[in-house]
């Protein structure tokens, strides 16, 4: 069945922007000014590393421009195992992720509308309502889902926007000393800023994934990395330094709202409500743009027959119904466990835990670049491959900083995870018979 190719370059590009831009970017501000006015300098240097992994996503997309995005790549250079281990960590990090996004989303509109925290059944109820009314919309119509995401990505990021231009009026620019906080060195400084700001980036290569969705997908997706990368970036540094510039470091550092503080300094009192509510439609965008994703990587694993077949079953539409639904299905559980006395700790551990899932595939489809760069390195001139090896490099190197500035705990708890896919994997490989190559194979 042929596959519908609904979403274009806007959609792709509102895809890249909304799952990276979440609730979180209301709390950056606070975060990057504990190491002095360098952490900007800091978050420079991630966005140059985000921008190579950006360029190494938009080649490889290029080359195989498949459903699966990350999977698609790893499969291809490096085998079916480490295809395995990218779609299986992969998956389960974006259905323990929407769990804790959709109890942010909750949790904004609680503090807008009391009333639904009278009762965890009251909030339960609320989260459970828009994981299934994303799902069915995911399932329904591809290009509806587009279309709230453009929708969502425009209303989330206005305030951004608005934050950096109004908000420099404000700006006194002796606010951005010191560059250093007391007992930091600089390059403390540099490098603790950039590990915190490393994780900000997660997204990038969302429009890789529903590639057989998104028209002229060997033009599209590499123009909406890229862009939405940029655009991202920019967003990021010019709000947190809008909102540093206006309350002083010291004051950013201590205060954990220190964007709606800012936003009622440059705006005016009802800014503060405005924060609420603009949090609330970056969670929901986000929401509903890693949903779209939720079923598009098993779905490319099980064409593949790594993924139990289930997975494969699409509607008349081309869509993964029976994907979304058991995967949507596995979110609920969680929030039911979120929602039983003593067990929301256990839910943060396992998102703290499938962080390292999620970096695992921006290591592999860098190295898979690298591969193959230097596979087909006759095949280019030497200046440009040249250049395409200095960017892949810088991309891998961007890649493993991620993974080793998340923590010994995150590593050491996130390869667990991946092996505890090797008994599916081996299942499913005693399943495969001979016969079954997938149609990516004769590519």
């Amino acid at each position: 069945m042929a596959t519908p190719k609904e979403l274009g370059f806007v959609h792709a590009t509102s895809l890249v922007i909304g799952n990276m831009v979440g609730a979180g970017i209301f709390l950056l501000p606070s975060t990057v000014a504990v190491y002095g006015s360098i952490g900007l300098v800091g978050w420079a240097l991630t966005t140059l590393g985000a921008l190579c992994l950006s360029m190494v996503f938009a080649k490889l997309s290029q080359r195989y421009p498949k459903t699966g995005g990350p999977y698609v790549y790893s499969r291809k250079a490096f085998g079916d195992f480490v295809g395995f281990q990218v779609a299986w960590s992969y998956w389960i990090s974006i259905w323990v992720s929407n769990s804790a996004v959709v109890i942010a989303l909750v949790g904004f509109l609680t503090a807008l509308f009391p009333a639904l925290g009278a009762h965890p059944l009251y909030s339960l109820g609320t989260a459970l309502a828009f994981i299934w009314g994303l799902t069915f919309v995911n399932m329904r119509s591809i290009r509806t889902v587009g279309d709230v995401q453009i929708l969502t990505t425009f209303l989330k990021v206005l305030p951004l926007i608005v934050m950096c231009a109004v908000g420099f009026f404000h700006v006194k620019f002796e606010n951005f000393s010191p560059l250093l906080t007391p007992g930091t060195n600089f390059f403390q400084g540099l490098s603790g800023a950039a590990a915190v700001t490393l994780f900000t980036f997660m997204g990038l290569e969302s429009a890789t994934i529903p590639a057989e969705n998104i028209k002229a997908a060997s033009k599209t997706i590499p123009r909406a990395t890229m862009l939405g990368t940029f655009i991202t970036a920019l967003l990021y540094i010019g709000s947190s330094a809008a909102v540093m510039g206006i309350l002083g470091i010291t004051r950013t550092a201590a205060d954990p709202a220190a964007f709606a503080s800012a936003s009622g300094i440059a705006l005016g009192p009802w800014a503060l409500t405005a924060v609420a509510v603009c949090g609330a439609i970056a969670s929901f965008g986000g929401l509903n743009g890693w949903i779209l994703l939720l079923g598009q990587i098993p779905l490319a694993a099980a064409r593949d027959h790594l993924f139990p077949e289930i997975f494969a079953k699409v509607s008349k539409r081309g869509l993964p119904v029976v994907g979304l639904f058991i995967s949507s299905s596995l979110v609920s559980i969680l929030l039911f466990l979120n929602y039983e006395a003593g067990l929301s700790e256990q839910l943060r551990f396992l998102v703290t835990l499938t962080t390292f899932a999620v970096l695992l595939p921006y290591f592999y489809s860098s190295a898979a670049e690298l591969f193959f760069l230097l596979r087909d390195y006759h095949r280019g001139t030497a200046p440009l491959v040249l250049k395409h090896l200095i960017v892949t490099c810088l991309a891998l190197l961007y890649s493993f900083g991620t993974i080793a500035g998340a923590g010994e705990e995150i590593v050491f708890f996130g390869l667990f995870l991946v092996m505890g896919g090797i008994p599916v994997y081996v299942w499913m490989k005693s399943r495969k018979h001979p016969s079954h190559v997938s149609a990516s194979d004769h590519e």
